[in-house]
């Protein structure tokens, strides 16, 4: 893919987040989930790098290699016609020089946008400095300018997700880290753990900038989290889980029923599929 399509599609990218609707994306693992996204009609679509590492054998968190991450979205970037972006967790890279790197790989993978997480471990201590954060975010912003392709960078704080720090401080340093990670070049912040629709609506207000949500049962309805201003809400391994549930239901019916009733109950047919993965791109 060259560089004026790839920045064709993150200007694409970029204003699906201004509306008018919100922007809805159950993440996708592989090219016969993202083709299957795509065929419903999503106008984007944005990786899972938990739902890849899964599929690859390893434990989410970094555990996969960022060539391994970066050869799957490679094939579904080059398997459909919408715009891709990269969740590649927290850049594979502790300095702004690995982050320099991870921005130009994900450019020749043929996406368009990347997630960015801010911790690089298992507990709150492995949270990145503001200040780091900030100089990594740049980086990028910098390396994409230079490239002719305009990432449209996600920004992720987990300090709910995690959670990080006392319950009664999270808002204040979660606004305080994605305001400043909009400053720094950040297009959309992300701040998954949030379900409250309080919260939402008061982190959509101070932020002043388009914010993702990450879908949850708790979680306001897509059109609840429209009407308070939410620009994007993602799945992350969501989708990909559920599609494990169902086949641990498939085999637990068949080792302990001895019937079929779920391995045929929703499965699309053997010719949708194949007419979806025999499709050519131009």
């Amino acid at each position: 893919m060259n560089a004026r399509i790839q920045s064709e599609k993150a200007e694409q990218f970029r204003k699906l987040h201004g509306g008018p609707g919100i922007l809805a994306l159950p993440n996708a693992w592989d090219v016969a989930s993202a083709r299957i996204l795509e065929e419903a009609g999503y106008p984007a679509i944005a990786t899972s790098s938990a739902g890849i590492a899964f599929s690859l054998g390893y434990p989410d968190g970094q555990r996969i290699s960022r060539d391994e991450m970066l050869d799957v979205v490679a094939r579904i970037a080059n398997a459909v016609r919408v715009p891709v972006t990269a969740d590649m967790e927290s850049g594979y890279g502790a300095t702004t020089a690995d982050l320099t790197e991870t921005a130009k790989a994900v450019i020749a993978a043929g996406a368009i946008g990347m997630n960015l997480e801010d911790v690089n471990g298992d507990d709150e201590s492995s949270q990145v400095s503001l200040s780091l954060q900030v100089e990594k975010i740049r980086a990028i912003r910098e390396t994409a300018s230079a490239a002719g392709v305009p990432l449209v960078l996600n920004a992720r704080t987990d300090i709910y997700l995690m959670p990080i720090g006392e319950a009664a401080t999270r808002f204040e340093r979660t606004v305080e880290r994605l305001r400043a990670y909009h400053q720094a070049g950040a297009d959309c912040v992300f701040a998954p753990g949030v379900s409250s629709q309080d919260t939402i609506a008061k982190l959509v207000k101070a932020i002043a900038a388009p914010l993702n949500i990450l879908i949850s049962p708790t979680c306001p309805s897509l059109m609840e989290m429209e009407k308070i201003g939410v620009a994007r809400v993602s799945a992350g391994s969501a989708v990909m889980r559920a599609t494990l549930g169902l086949v641990r239901q498939i085999g637990r019916e068949w080792m302990e029923a001895g019937t079929c009733a779920s391995l045929f109950d929703g499965a699309i047919p053997f010719a949708d599929v194949n007419r979806i993965m025999g499709r050519q791109i131009s």
